[in-house]
């Protein structure tokens, strides 16, 4: 070997991005579909679905997943749209949990589906689940989902506590002057039940959703906010891969209380994870807009090593991120809905 050139990179080289960050974190939208129409996710009456052919196939993803854990991924959450709306939704988790090389297969879903899903989902290996609910109150509920589906949200949580899911976690985007006045009631799920209410700050993901920055309220504020119900906040201990939440629990409570601050304290710097759509494309940030075609590299490419030095050239290209940004109330650039995102 010529001794100016580099050395060749082994098939397992782990994914690591040109900042020095590894890459351990996968999520994974595998339908567009969803069957509700949340205003800061998917606006209604503009989305259009992606034809079938172009949402990855259940043996692409599968395949694309055990090269990536070879690569160093060790987790991988399911999204949508919403992901119990994929007829093959089981199998896949069937699949996943079947790679060696990943440890966590997770899911995020709205629970519309998931009272009858719960119990499938978790004897196929399924153990940790995102459940979204803004609101406890039926007829908000509907206006901010477009559903009248609440009741049915409210059960699939209870199934999924009854599957033995551990913790369940329960995701609120907080917007000021629609659901901050529930903050309190919402924190109390956690004094009632053992799952995790986690409070996210409203981000600007996606056009024409209503964004505005008099509408974010911080995970600070949300705190403080919370506190007035628990009194202080204990913080648990952080462990391995532990995600960008600040989690806490109140004194006797048999769950916990986690706090996401994405726009208000950015975590750039520590982030872990890339983002691939249903239609197949890499995103390496959140707020950023370039998109990789994954779908054409796995439709075109037989040898696994060629899709792992695609994977591998691919995260070098990952930005540093979007804090240098003077103002955090300012808008990212992000066009795709995130429905079509991912979360």
């Amino acid at each position: 070997m010529n001794p100016t050139e580099p050395p060749a990179m082994s098939p397992t080289t782990p994914l690591a991005d040109a900042h020095g960050r590894r890459i351990t974190y996968l999520r994974l939208s595998i339908t567009d579909r969803c069957n509700l129409r949340c205003r800061y996710c998917n606006v209604r009456g503009t989305f259009k679905w992606l034809p079938h052919e172009a949402i990855l196939r259940r043996e692409e993803i599968l395949r694309m997943c055990r090269v990536l854990g070879r690569l160093g991924i060790r987790k991988v959450r399911l999204t949508g749209g919403e992901p119990l709306v994929r007829s093959d939704v089981v199998e896949l988790v069937q699949g996943l949990r079947s790679i060696p090389d990943i440890e966590r297969v997770s899911l995020t879903t709205n629970a519309v589906l998931l009272e009858d899903k719960a119990a499938p989902l978790y004897e196929a290996g399924l153990r940790h689940i995102n459940i979204s609910l803004d609101t406890l109150r039926p007829e908000r509920f509907q206006a901010l989902t477009g559903r009248d589906a609440h009741r049915r949200v409210v059960r699939g949580i209870r199934a999924a506590v009854r599957a033995g899911y551990h913790p369940v976690k329960v995701n609120a985007v907080v917007i000021r002057g629609t659901n901050d006045d529930e903050i309190r009631d919402l924190a109390a799920l956690s004094l009632e039940l053992p799952v995790q209410v986690r409070f996210i700050e409203f981000m600007p993901v996606g056009q024409d959703t209503g964004w505005s920055p008099d509408q974010l309220l911080s995970g600070e504020e949300i705190r403080r906010e919370v506190e007035r119900l628990t009194g202080p906040l204990a913080p648990v201990p952080r462990g391995r891969d532990a995600g960008p939440a600040a989690v806490f629990r109140a004194p006797g409570a048999p769950g916990e209380i986690g706090f996401i601050s994405a726009m208000s304290r950015h975590f750039c710097a520590d982030c872990n994870r890339v983002r691939i759509t249903a239609d197949g494309r890499l995103r390496l940030c959140l707020f950023s807009d370039e998109e990789i075609d994954v779908r054409e590299a796995l439709r075109g490419m037989d040898s696994d090593a060629a899709l792992a030095d695609f994977f591998r050239e691919a995260v070098l290209r990952k930005p540093s991120g979007y804090a240098e940004q003077a103002d955090p109330g300012q808008a990212p650039s992000c066009r795709r809905a995130m429905s079509a995102i991912g979360g």
